[in-house]
């Protein structure tokens, strides 16, 4: 069984990699989800920076970040232990564990969108350091049915042998970076980050705040991010869940807003 990678700083081509699947220009469709922030602008709830700014701290820190940290996490440490049955059961739990439609659509959309482009720009260049027992070579990914979309159990989708990679978009970055050499504390600063970056986009696009005000949300989120890493590293594995009841009614009410911009 191969040893894990060392949580150490990275390679010059870890950190490319990581720095293209963490940026806006990776084709997952980040863009059109607001996470419910639609629903709360409407009502009123976000309204300024201030406000922003909390509820993009509560979403990373209590809600859907911490949920996904937790994720990427456990599915970082069985796909660097080669354990398919851990890795699938964090997949799977990644995809059961949202409050509503509309977010297991986010998650599920946005992970089979990153197994895609991953298939088709990354896998190939990049041999999987963790072949299954007699594998060798390059193996290709792709994309598995939704979440909530598929009959029966949970199938691998790796095409051929080798590390289960799934359709839950925070488990398919963690498995992917153990391939690519990526330590697990860069690999949740890097997703965490552009979790709470989407939200101020969207927030940007709703008009609640400007340019400036939003780079200023994303400083004030540093050592947030990084505590919230700190967290996960240390969590334990039975300490799983979220708490952002706003955030789940305003994606409840979401779903049967009238005028919208977002899908989430």
């Amino acid at each position: 069984m191969p040893a894990p990678i060392p949580d150490t700083a990275m390679t010059t081509d870890g950190l490319y990699r990581l720095l293209a699947w963490s940026s806006p220009a990776f084709p997952t469709g980040a863009y059109s989800y607001s996470h419910g922030l639609e629903a709360a602008a409407a009502g009123g709830a976000v309204r300024d920076r201030a406000t922003l700014e909390a509820w993009v701290r509560a979403t990373i820190v209590h809600g859907s970040g911490r949920i996904d940290a937790d994720i990427l996490r456990d599915s970082w440490r069985a796909a660097a232990a080669g354990n398919d049955a851990a890795f699938a059961e964090a997949n799977q739990r990644g995809c059961a564990y949202r409050a509503t439609a509309e977010l297991a659509l986010e998650s599920a959309q946005q992970g089979a969108a990153f197994l895609a482009a991953y298939d088709a720009a990354w896998a190939a260049p990049h041999p999987n350091p963790l072949p299954a027992s007699g594998a060798s070579g390059e193996l290709a990914i792709t994309p598995g049915p939704a979440c909530g979309e598929r009959e029966g159990p949970a199938p691998n989708v790796w095409e051929g042998e080798g590390q289960p990679l799934g359709d839950c978009h925070a488990a398919a970055l963690g498995a992917a970076a153990v391939r690519a050499g990526i330590g697990l504390s860069d690999a949740l600063t890097a997703y965490l980050s552009a979790f709470g970056t989407n939200l101020m986009s969207a927030g940007l696009r709703l008009g609640i705040v400007g340019q400036s005000d939003g780079q200023r949300i994303l400083a004030a989120l540093e050592p947030e991010v990084a505590a919230a890493v700190a967290a996960c590293l240390r969590r334990a594995a039975e300490d799983f869940g979220a708490a952002t009841f706003a955030l789940d009614l305003a994606s409840m009410a979401h779903e049967t807003q009238y005028s919208r911009l977002f899908r989430s």
